[in-house]
């Protein structure tokens, strides 16, 4: 089973100059960029960034995953940030465009944190609705992930895939299934991994998600993107492969202590090799 096309990784500036040289690595045939870090509006300018991404494109796909939208707050969605959102999807015309199920402030205030919603009736309401207003915005099918959690609401009324599951009844949105924030939150609520996963609508998912937490001393997982992809998590994606088949894109994040490309490369050609059953 030919499964290479699915690789892709999350482009990071530190392997910008491997991406843009005369031999651009094949290991990967799309990849992720951070939206906010080509969003020219910040600055007032045309930013070196969307140049580079420009040339990138010539050669692969690109996904752009954002985490700006605040879906699960009760904040209005910025107007303006989606305009310039929709000026960023028909410029690059990207194959999947993402954010996070969740919220990160209140009253245009940063939390910079990805904070999970209460799982109830009237916060689907809400997501449902803005996503729909994002989709109708964009002209596109908007991919949403689940998050890394930490605390449980009391008022939850439902479990996480049930709640994820209704929103994209709703609103038809793909679905960014993410391994290590579905181990992460296991681990630290102590749930059953392969129970989510058994109830997530596996249909829906456009685009998987590996990659590496750390770990505090009292054994909490904390999503930091900043190591390697751990043995569970890669035995979820096998697991999953098995059960759902090898056709949906997966990639690796590593947002710090990010290694020569050499290195992650080696960890990203393991994707396939998963996914087609020859390692586990």
């Amino acid at each position: 089973m030919d499964v290479s096309g699915l690789t892709g990784v999350g482009l990071r500036t530190a392997h910008y100059d491997t991406f843009l040289g005369d031999a651009p690595p094949k290991s990967v045939s799309w990849v992720e960029v951070i939206t906010e870090n080509f969003l020219p509006w910040k600055r007032g300018l045309e930013v070196r960034s969307v140049k580079n991404l420009e040339k990138i494109r010539r050669n692969y796909s690109v996904s752009l995953h954002g985490v700006s939208l605040n879906l699960g707050s009760a904040d209005p969605i910025d107007s303006e940030y989606l305009l310039h959102l929709n000026a960023l999807v028909k410029r690059f015309e990207p194959v999947r465009v993402s954010d996070h199920l969740c919220w990160t402030g209140l009253e245009r205030r940063n939390s910079h944190d990805l904070l999970p919603i209460p799982y109830t009736r009237e916060a689907i309401d809400l997501v449902v609705e803005k996503v729909n207003r994002v989709q109708e915005a964009l002209g596109c099918r908007l991919t949403v992930e689940n998050v890394s959690a930490y605390v449980e609401w009391r008022d939850s009324e439902m479990g996480e895939a049930e709640f994820i599951t209704e929103i994209q009844r709703r609103t038809g949105c793909g679905l960014l299934l993410d391994f290590n924030n579905v181990a992460v939150t296991a681990r630290n609520l102590g749930r059953s991994a392969d129970h989510f996963l058994s109830r997530f609508p596996h249909e829906a998912v456009t685009q998987i998600h590996l990659a590496g937490p750390s770990e505090r001393e009292d054994g909490t997982l904390i999503d930091t993107h900043d190591s390697e992809v751990r043995p569970e998590v890669w035995a979820l994606l096998g697991s999953w492969a098995r059960k759902h088949g090898a056709n949906v894109p997966v990639m690796i994040e590593r947002d710090g202590n990010i290694p020569e490309w050499s290195e992650l490369e080696t960890e990203v050609l393991k994707i396939p090799r998963v996914l087609s059953g020859e390692v586990s």
